[in-house]
């Protein structure tokens, strides 16, 4: 049985959706959860959240060849020649959560897999197709099954492209993560039709391929919830610009993403919104110096004072969120 893939995917950027994975994969291993995270992204910032930049340097270099499998773009590249698929060579990061880091040279491979998508339709050989249209998936799972994970979360760029296509197909669970602005909220209208057309057309493909020689992801790419970023307050009560922009959020997604209609004169029951984070901006910096999550924190790292009160109030924050996501899946786990 494979390992769920949970995908955070905005195309609209720049709602800190890369410090969200960061977090989580954080804390649901310091809630007991086996964790792989795989960075996506061909800007590879997940990658540089958890990992030193003299890492990176040996990681990235061409010319040491022990590294040939270290990132997800090296575990891949030889589909591109005659080769297949290499296992991953992860990164450890604590006793139970590693990384499958990311690569800047992942931006290559989109063309390959735009070529390969309209292919896995033919009446040909379909091995070659599939093997790379599912290629982040199967390098997901290999890593999942060397440290017997529990949840695989994946990180991605905020676009529409063939790359992110490949990771959504591979995804189980779809987490949203949203500002609350109009540009969230048309980024908003353009996912949910984009996800419900590449779940459509990966089951097409699926089912023109009678006798898989290999496993391949269901490409469920299910609707977790959305998490409202960057969430402030003025004397306890949201600014007028984030509430008039909230307020719409819950029947945009309803509308989009859940493709449910409601009564214009009904007024929606947020029940779809896991959470809404504060910004804890004085804390980002502290925390990107040390590489930790903001929760984790210490008086060393210079958490003192009002600090060291949002320190605990962000372990809450997310300790709350992982609950809230992890119970939602389990919900949706066949009954034996």
């Amino acid at each position: 049985m494979s390992v769920p893939v949970l995908t955070f995917f905005n195309n609209k950027g720049g709602v800190g959706k890369t410090s969200l994975v960061f977090h989580l994969a954080w804390m649901l291993s310091e809630m007991g959860k086996r964790v792989v995270a795989i960075d996506l992204d061909p800007q590879a910032n997940l990658t540089s959240a958890f990992l030193a930049e003299d890492d990176l340097e040996v990681l990235w270099d061409p010319d040491d060849t022990s590294q040939r499998n270290s990132t997800i773009y090296q575990c891949i590249r030889p589909l591109t020649e005659v080769g297949d698929i290499l296992a991953p060579q992860t990164q450890r990061i604590n006793s139970r959560l590693h990384l499958v880091p990311g690569d800047l040279g992942l931006a290559g491979f989109e063309d390959f897999l735009s070529q390969e998508w309209p292919n896995a339709l033919g009446s040909g050989s379909l091995y070659r197709p599939f093997r790379i249209l599912s290629s982040f998936w199967q390098v997901a799972q290999m890593a999942a099954q060397q440290h017997s994970a529990d949840i695989i979360l994946a990180d991605v760029g905020p676009n529409l492209g063939a790359i992110n296509r490949s990771a959504l197909i591979g995804t189980d669970h779809v987490v949203i993560p949203l500002a609350a602005d109009l540009f969230s909220l048309q980024g908003l209208r353009n996912l949910g039709p984009t996800l419900r057309a590449w779940r459509s057309d990966w089951t097409k493909r699926v089912d023109n391929w009678a006798a898989p020689a290999f496993a391949l992801p269901a490409g469920g790419m299910k609707p977790v919830g959305y998490i409202l970023m960057q969430h402030s307050e003025r004397l306890s009560r949201p600014a007028k610009a984030y509430k008039k922009w909230a307020d719409r959020i819950p029947a945009t997604y309803q509308q989009s993403v859940l493709n449910q209609t409601s009564s214009p004169k009904a007024q929606p029951i947020d029940g779809d919104c896991l959470a809404k984070l504060k910004h804890y901006r004085s804390l980002v910096p502290m925390a990107q110096e040390v590489r930790k999550p903001i929760f984790q924190l210490s008086t060393a790292d210079g958490a003192i004072g009002s600090h060291s009160y949002a320190v605990k109030d962000a372990w809450s924050d997310f300790k709350a969120l992982a609950v809230a996501i992890i119970e939602r899946i389990d919900q949706e786990k066949p009954v034996n």
